[in-house]
Order: structure tokens, then sequence, then C-alpha cells
């Protein structure tokens, strides 16, 4: 946006998620810091968003609602409500909406506001923090084109921003937003195997991220199946055939999709 029309973006909630949003918004050019604005009820929040970004903060949410056009609510679920109807005498259908709060629809954030507002819910993921990350987004009915292309290039800045119909988001908080910490996990597992067979641990951090980073890479970049890339490394008879072997055997691949089945049923009741 910038050096075309200006728009004043405000975020309510300035923890890490909008830090990490904000960031990249910044660092791509999307927006100048001047054009940005945010609260939070943590003052410590506020002193550091304002000192890292050069943009202007306030301990009050009403205050970013009325001045902000686009307003991001940026806090957890747990306090939307709230937050919500704090805001909602500032917000007119002038005004568009983004939500980032896991398991809250549409249709339950539209009551909350029980007015017409042109929204648009999306579930990024902690990556944003490093500009990686992977953003659900979808729009109401009141919500424009125009609205969503804006939300779509507005979190394309820290990662990739993809449009879904509402009905896939749980699966997307499920493989997008909780996804990370199984990775996580699946790394410190790989390092703990490397110590056990004798690598130093910050080493084997090193070995096992960047391999989970470069074999990501390569399914986004050669478009080809994980099946199939996973094939190109199994020699016959090899060292890494064993270890599938293994992985299969102590039910790996049927974990794994427990975990993210259990993390969209968990969304729906959020």
């Amino acid at each position: 946006m910038k050096g075309e029309n200006r728009m004043k973006i405000g975020f309510i909630g300035l923890g890490n998620m909008a830090a990490a949003m904000i960031g990249g918004m910044l660092r791509q050019h999307i927006v100048a810091s001047e054009e940005i604005i945010g609260s939070d009820k943590s003052a410590a929040a506020v002193e550091k968003a304002g000192e890292a970004f050069g943009i202007r903060t306030f301990a009050d949410n009403r205050k970013v609602a009325a001045e902000a056009e686009v307003i991001v609510l940026a806090v957890k679920p747990v306090f939307l409500q709230e937050v919500i109807r704090e805001i909602r005498s500032e917000v007119d259908e002038d005004k568009l909406v983004i939500s980032i709060a896991a398991g809250k629809t549409i249709e339950w954030i539209e009551g909350q506001f029980d007015m017409a507002v042109r929204l648009i819910r999306c579930m990024p993921n902690t990556p944003a923090l490093v500009s990686e990350g992977c953003t659900a987004v979808c729009g109401n009915a009141l919500a424009s084109g125009q609205d969503e292309e804006l939300c779509l290039k507005l979190m394309g800045s820290f990662g990739k921003a993809i449009a879904i119909p509402e009905h896939l988001m749980d699966g997307a908080v499920a493989v997008g937003g909780s996804s990370p910490a199984f990775v996580f996990l699946f790394i410190e597992a790989m390092a703990d195997g490397a110590v056990a067979a004798g690598m130093p641990r910050q080493l084997a951090y090193e070995f096992a991220a960047q391999s989970v980073l470069g074999s990501a890479r390569m399914v986004l970049e050669t478009g080809k199946h994980p099946g199939e890339l996973k094939d190109m490394v199994c020699s016959p008879g090899g060292t890494t055939i064993e270890g599938v072997r293994v992985l299969e055997e102590k039910g790996m691949r049927a974990a794994v999709m427990e975990a993210v089945y259990a993390a969209a049923e968990k969304s729906k009741k959020l």
C-alpha cells in the first residue's frame, strides 16, 4: 500500500503474533510505520511495540478501533468477546475487521458485533515470527474481493497466505497453526537420537532443524509427492529405510494423523 492510497491499520493486541505481522508488513514495505497503530492492556507490550516499530500505541482499544480503517483483532480467543464488546460502538461498515482468533467462526464474531460488519477470519502460525508463516484466510458475505486481496497482501508479507472456505478452517488451525509444535517435537526427538549416537547437542539441533527446513522446501519447490521424495532417499538395504521401518513399526504416521485430527476437533470447540 505504500505509495498508494494510505490506510490506517490498527492492531488490538500487541503480543508475539501481532509483532510478527507488523514486522513483516514493515519489512516488505506494505505499509509505513505511521500507518500502523496498536493497543494492548499490557503496558509492557505497548512500550515494546512502540520502541520496536516506531508506531503510535495506546492503552485504550477503543482509540485504535475509532481511528483505524482496518482493525486486526490479535487477541487470544478467550479475550475476543470482551474486546469486541469494548470496541463495537466504534465499528461500522466502512471498517474492515480481521480476526486471528483460533476457533472463533465468522458467525460467532458477527454475533458479538450484533451488526453488519466487513469481516475476514485468518489463522496465521508462529513461523510468521521468522517470515515463514502460513496463514489461512476467509471472509464473510460483506467482505469484498478487494478486502480479501488486501488481507492476502498483508498476511503474505510474513509468509504464505492462502484463501480457503471457512469449513476448512479447523483443518487449517490444526495443520498450520498447531503443527509447528509437532515439528518442534520431531526436531527435538531427532536431535536426542543424534545425541545418543554421540553428537554434541547444539550440533544435533542444527542438523535436525536444517534437515527439516530443507525437506519442507523440497516439497514446496519440486511439487513432488512427499512419498516420492521419501523414496528418493531410501536406498535398498540402507540406513534411511531402516529408520523408516522403525518409525512405521512405532506408529509415527498414525500418531501424527491423530494429533492433527485431535487439534482440528479441539478447534471446533473453542
